[in-house]
């Protein structure tokens, strides 16, 4: 423990020495969080939706099968409770959940209109305003549908309507920027906790003071947790700063979950972070060198992480390269308990995938730092 504190109060020192990097680090990120998600969009694909079917009627089902036709929703499951479609809702599993009411091809026949019920996942807002949308005009085409075979029976269809009354979880006014901020904010930590980590131990190769570290006893493990620990602190600092000045502030994000539970992942989330900092400093040799590297696989962990683009919608390979990234799962988990306030129980699966990751990419780092040239 001397060795190791001795080696974090060189590394603050160097770290508050270094005006350009303090801005990098403090003011870069709260500068991008407050502007970037004011002209960020993307589009969506895929909506997933539970049908509660309670009529089982032959309208009932041809009305599913016209939906699950459409070509915009993939059929999660079809079931008789809505207390289950609402578990679907709760843990991500759906975007949509359609509720047919019981005696829905009676009402239809002998009234002539008839209820539906939507509940909408607007955690992302733009996926529940195209997914209801994109509902609402089935429904709409199959009620034409049902007026026009009326018609050519000579049956009374010039009043027949169905109508879908909607509600939408989490997110009721569709904000955009609710979705955006947590996820843009998951990517400036990511940014300071692997690039500037990597930076700097490039910097002590190119200075030559990583030369007389090398000659020292200090061990391997040493260095690497003199290197880690600062930008871990530097980290959560970041996502304190833009959670709470910029998300809060400017644009009204309060946490619904546990602090306790996302600051407990943040600190997991960035040592796998930083590993993998780490690991691109030992296969570099320069900062010119690890800037490209850095670079390459930011490009990557942002544009496959669901922050743009739903992973739902990407082609099964890109699903798979998905699945390896840890952007994605801290994504998912922030704007889980910052909007839904999930708990442990919901992000269970997300912790023991970031621990692997953390695992495998500092142990990868400690194998490959080698004290000689």
């Amino acid at each position: 423990m001397r060795v190791l504190s001795f080696l974090l109060q060189k590394e603050f020192k160097q770290i508050f020495r270094n005006p350009t990097l303090l801005r990098m680090i403090l003011a870069i990120p709260v500068i991008q969080l407050a502007i970037l998600p004011l002209a960020a969009d993307f589009e969506i694909k895929n909506i997933n939706v539970v049908v509660v079917d309670h009529d089982h009627s032959t309208y009932s089902r041809d009305l599913v099968n016209k939906i699950t036709a459409s070509g915009y929703f993939v059929l999660v499951d079809y079931n008789n409770s809505m207390d289950k479609g609402f578990g679907y809702l709760e843990s991500d599993v759906a975007d949509v959940v359609l509720e047919i009411p019981p005696g829905f091809e009676r009402n239809l026949v002998r009234e002539n209109h008839e209820q539906l019920f939507l509940a909408i996942n607007a955690i992302n807002g733009t996926k529940a305003n195209v997914g209801g949308g994109y509902l609402a005009s089935v429904i709409s085409s199959f009620n034409e549908e049902i007026r026009l075979e009326w018609f050519q029976k000579g049956m009374p269809a010039k009043s027949t309507v169905i109508e879908a009354q909607a509600i939408n979880w989490f997110n009721p006014l569709l904000n955009y920027q609710f979705f955006m901020v947590p996820g843009i904010l998951v990517v400036l930590v990511t940014m300071v906790g692997a690039y500037m980590c990597a930076l700097n131990i490039v910097k002590e190769k190119e200075v030559g003071t990583i030369e007389q570290i090398n000659v020292t006893p200090i061990r391997k493990h040493h260095f690497i947790l003199g290197k880690l620990i600062p930008f871990w602190v530097i980290g959560i600092f970041v996502f304190t700063l833009g959670l709470f000045l910029v998300a809060r502030l400017i644009y009204g994000i309060v946490p619904v979950g546990s602090l306790a539970l996302l600051y407990g992942y943040l600190a997991l989330y960035l040592v796998a972070v930083l590993g993998i900092g780490l690991l691109v400093s030992t296969y570099s040799q320069t900062q010119q060198q690890a800037m490209s590297l850095a670079f390459f696989l930011m490009m990557i962990f942002l544009l496959m992480s669901g922050l743009f683009t739903s992973v739902e919608s990407m082609p099964p390979w890109a699903r798979v390269i998905a699945q390896f990234n840890p952007v994605t799962y801290f994504i998912e988990v922030v704007r889980m308990i910052i909007m839904k306030g999930s708990g442990f129980q919901h992000v269970t699966r997300h912790f023991l995938i970031m621990a692997g990751f953390a695992a495998v990419f500092n142990t990868w780092a400690i194998i490959n730092y080698r004290k000689h040239t």
